[in-house]
């Protein structure tokens, strides 16, 4: 294919590829085999978050390859790159899970320095795990270059006993362990049969609330997050999305086209209906914040009370992302929130197309087992919802996927700790009483360092039968697995004086998902008073290295947990320099 699509003259790989100048630099190309006609087109970034660390990033480095060839049948040169990821199941429950909210910014900063370094003109991102979605779309929009992201798709579902498992089951396993309701013999079968493939996580958890978000927001080609990962269908996608990506350059639609005000509300709504992960209130404000576009935790929230929850997916539901695929995926349930008129249409998504003119195409109708009709949904609100109180004046988040209404309102004295390991053991040993609000806090983005996830507690209080019994609340996060009463990113955080720094043992606090409330039972004298005679932040044993780094720079959950002042700021855009 012939270079004449393109004008090399304003893309950024001319600083590379172009002139006398440049003679040193096409030497290094030549040196990898790259031919003169290659050298001379349009550079595309191919970069995946491929590791050995989880079976969520190990196919990645395969489904890149199809991605490759797709930008060479487009009439480019695809240059494959990678960054890290952290795995939130492997770093769930010890030290490790300080690293995985900081490794989103890690990988939006160095796919970003490496598009930077190399002047690459587009850039295709493959990611699997939880942290790498948002992270890997996060760089796309701060770079503003024409973009495409790809999922490495979920995880098969394991069989045990004639019923689907995922990982969740093997961590509220743990809490049926403790309480002696399952023996080792058990718990060694389920380990064994949970997770049989390649693949993140297969419920809707924060991956594949993440993947759903990429469609919606545009930036994936319709329905390619659906497709298991070990499915050799994925390939056609990495295929179809490296072609995507030269359309995109041909036509200078840019990230930052695509990621809309508009566009971030169409990926709330999907967050909403698919019960999908409370993640998704910190990763949205923070791919808005890229762009320069106010949309913060209290934001995602109001479209989250007003969109019905009708996809039935665990842990609220029943089924997981192979089921909803095998329904027709993301399209099907856009499809269903257009019907109610609750999508913006003329959205531009990495096809070219408009989301309207992209759900045309949709054929299929809802199966009513996984995908409701949305005239009849599970419940009339979201499966996520926010709340507001003295105990949380920069808001707070929990999903009510699968609790009744009388289920989302909680009045209970409080039992504080300070860190979760305290929370685990105090659990463990079963030192906490029926009706209180267990309180976790110093767990913040700066607090811990890092915001950690707090699935190994609250899986535990589920397997001990406990799940309904008692409340959660703390400034830290929760994984999307994470089932029962839990409110997580409890803002301000306990480590910038907010008020859930200053609870005490006995306090009497409410939690009303119906009407948004998070508050206790404490006068604003007396509030002001202990806040008078707090002591200060904890001090943490991160005292240096990039977890010291991530506590300084790093803001509030409000808006993301971002650590850079975004695209308000920006002084140029990548693309024109």
């Amino acid at each position: 294919m012939t270079n004449q699509r393109f004008d090399k003259s304003k893309l950024p790989s001319r600083h590379v590829t172009e002139g006398p100048a440049r003679a040193p630099h096409r030497s290094y190309f030549y040196a990898m085999g790259i031919s003169e006609a290659e050298i001379h087109q349009p550079w595309v970034g191919v970069a995946t978050c491929w590791n050995e660390a989880a079976p969520c990033n190990i196919a990645l480095s395969r489904q890149a390859q199809a991605v490759k060839a797709g930008v060479k049948m487009g009439g480019g040169t695809p240059r494959e790159f990678t960054t890290i990821t952290v795995t939130d199941g492997i770093a769930m429950g010890h030290e490790g899970m300080r690293s995985s909210l900081a490794s989103r910014e890690a990988i939006a900063d160095t796919v970003e320095l490496t598009m930077r370094g190399h002047c690459y003109d587009a850039l295709v991102g493959l990611a699997g795990c939880d942290k790498s979605l948002p992270g890997m779309m996060m760089a796309m929009v701060r770079l503003n270059t024409p973009s495409v992201f790809i999922y490495g798709g979920s995880i098969l579902p394991g069989r045990l006993n004639g019923q689907d498992v995922t990982v969740q089951d093997v961590f509220e396993a743990v809490g049926k362990h403790q309480a002696g309701n399952y023996s080792d013999a058990e718990l060694a079968i389920l380990e064994r049969v949970a997770c049989p493939s390649a693949g993140a996580c297969g419920g809707q958890f924060t991956a594949n609330t993440m993947a759903c978000v990429s469609e919606a927001i545009g930036l994936a080609l319709p329905n390619s997050s659906g497709a298991p990962a070990p499915y050799e269908s994925r390939d056609e996608y990495g295929q179809a999305s490296g072609q995507a990506v030269m359309h995109l350059i041909e036509k200078n639609i840019r990230a930052r086209d695509i990621v809309t005000r508009k566009s971030l509300e169409n990926a709330a709504r999907i967050v909403a209906c698919t019960g999908g992960s409370t993640n998704a209130g910190l990763h949205l404000p923070a791919i808005a914040h890229e762009a320069g576009i106010d949309f913060d935790l209290f934001d995602v929230c109001d479209i989250f009370r007003d969109t019905p929850y009708f996809v039935n997916l665990k842990p609220g539901g029943a089924y997981v992302a192979k089921d909803l695929y095998e329904a027709g995926g993301v399209p099907v349930v856009m499809n269903e929130l257009r019907k109610l008129g609750l999508i913006h249409e003329d959205c531009m998504t990495a096809t070219g197309r408009s989301m309207g003119e992209e759900l045309d195409l949709v054929k299929r109708e809802a199966d009513g087992k996984v995908i409701y009709p949305s005239s009849a949904p599970i419940t009339k609100t979201g499966g996520v919802v926010g709340l507001k109180g003295n105990v949380a004046p920069e808001g707070a988040i929990v999903k009510v996927a699968g609790m009744s209404e009388a289920e989302q309102v909680f009045t209970g004295p409080a039992r504080v700790f300070e860190c979760e390991e305290d929370a685990f053991e105090a659990v463990k040993s079963r030192g906490y009483e029926e009706g209180e609000v267990i309180v976790i806090r110093n767990e913040g983005p700066a607090g811990g360092p890092g915001m950690r996830e707090m699935l190994a507690t609250t899986a535990a209080l589920s397997g001990q039968g406990m799940g309904k019994k008692v409340a959660l609340i703390t400034d830290g996060r929760f994984s999307g697995a994470t089932r029962g009463f839990c409110v997580g990113h409890v803002g301000p955080e306990a480590a910038h004086g907010g008020p859930i720094a200053l609870l005490k043992n006995g306090d009497v606090i409410t939690i009303n998902a119906l009407t948004g409330e998070l508050s206790v039972a404490l006068s604003d004298d007396e509030l002001a008073a202990r806040k008078a005679d707090w002591k200060g932040p904890r001090k943490t044993i991160y005292s240096n290295g990039a977890l010291w780094k991530y506590a300084q720079l790093v803001g509030g959950a409000r808006k993301g947990a971002v650590t850079h002042p975004g695209g308000d700021d920006e002084a140029h855009v990548y693309m024109d320099l």
